[in-house]
C-alpha cells in the first residue's frame, strides 16, 4: 500500500496533472504565459529573418552607390521599386532634388533643409519598421515573471485552503498544491527570459542599422550640397 500512495503522489505532480489540477485563474494564468512565450519566439524568428535581409539589402545598396555609378541612373533604377533602408532614403533624397529644380529652386540653403527633412520623415518611418513589435518583447520580459508570480500566489492561497480544509499537514498533501503554484512563476520565467535576451539582441541590431541610415544621409547631404551649389551657379552663369 505504501509504494501504491508513493506512485499515486509521484504521478499527481507531474507538469500534465499539475496543470490539470490547477484551479481556473491559475490555469488561465499559465495558457496566458505559454502564448506570451509562443508570441515571443514567433517575433524572435520574423526578427532574425528580417535583420538578416536588411543588413544584405544595406550592403548591397552600398556596393553599388560607391561604385561608380551615375546618381540618376541609379534613382531611375530604383524609383519605381518598393525600397526600404538606405535605397529609400536615397530615393526620398532624389525625388525632393528632382522636384525642386524642376520648379526652379534658387535658394541652396532651403533645397537642402527640404532634402534633409525628406530624409529625416524617410529614416523615421523606416527605424519605426526595424523597431516593430519590440515593444511586445520588452512587455512579455517585463511584466511575465509577475504575472507568473500572481499565479502563484493564488495557487498557494488554493493550496492553503485545501491544507486547511483536509487538517492534514502531510507532505503528501502539501507538495501538490505549491508544485502547482510553483509552476505558474516557472512558466513565466520561461516566457520572460528569451523575450529579455531577443529584445536586447534586437535593440542593439536597430540601432545600428539606424546608425547606418544616418551616416549614409550625413555623407548623401554632403553629395548633393555640392551639386546643387554647381547647379544653382551653373544656372546664375547661364542667366
Amino acid at each position: 500500500m505504501e509504494h501504491v500512495g508513493l506512485a499515486a503522489a509521484t504521478q499527481d505532480v507531474t507538469l500534465w496533472s499539475l496543470f490539470m489540477q490547477a484551479g481556473f485563474i491559475v490555469k488561465l494564468v499559465m495558457l496566458g504565459l505559454l502564448g506570451a512565450s509562443v508570441w515571443t519566439w514567433a517575433i524572435v524568428f520574423d526578427k532574425v529573418v528580417r535583420f538578416r535581409s536588411a543588413r544584405r539589402q544595406y550592403d548591397q545598396f552600398e556596393q553599388v552607390f560607391w561604385s561608380g555609378q551615375s546618381l540618376e541612373e541609379l534613382y531611375r533604377t530604383l524609383a519605381e521599386r518598393q525600397n526600404s533602408g538606405l535605397a529609400a532614403v536615397f530615393v526620398a533624397a532624389m525625388r525632393e532634388w528632382k522636384k525642386s529644380f524642376e520648379r526652379g529652386a534658387r535658394s541652396p540653403i532651403g533645397l537642402q533643409m527640404r532634402i534633409d527633412r525628406a530624409m529625416d520623415v524617410t529614416m523615421a518611418r523606416e527605424s519605426e519598421q526595424l523597431e516593430a513589435r519590440l515593444s511586445s518583447l520588452a512587455t512579455i520580459g517585463s511584466a511575465g515573471p509577475f504575472i507568473g508570480l500572481f499565479g502563484t500566489v493564488v495557487g498557494i492561497m488554493t493550496s492553503f485552503q485545501a491544507i486547511a480544509g483536509s487538517k492534514s499537514t502531510n507532505l503528501a498533501v502539501v507538495a501538490p498544491g505549491i508544485a502547482e503554484a510553483l509552476l505558474a512563476t516557472a512558466i513565466g520565467l520561461v516566457a520572460a527570459i528569451p523575450a529579455v535576451i531577443a529584445y536586447n539582441k534586437f535593440s542593439g541590431e536597430a540601432g545600428k542599422l539606424g546608425a547606418r541610415m544616418e551616416g549614409f544621409a550625413d555623407e548623401f547631404s554632403a553629395i548633393l550640397s555640392r551639386q546643387i551649389d554647381e547647379k544653382l551657379q551653373s544656372r546664375q552663369a547661364a542667366e
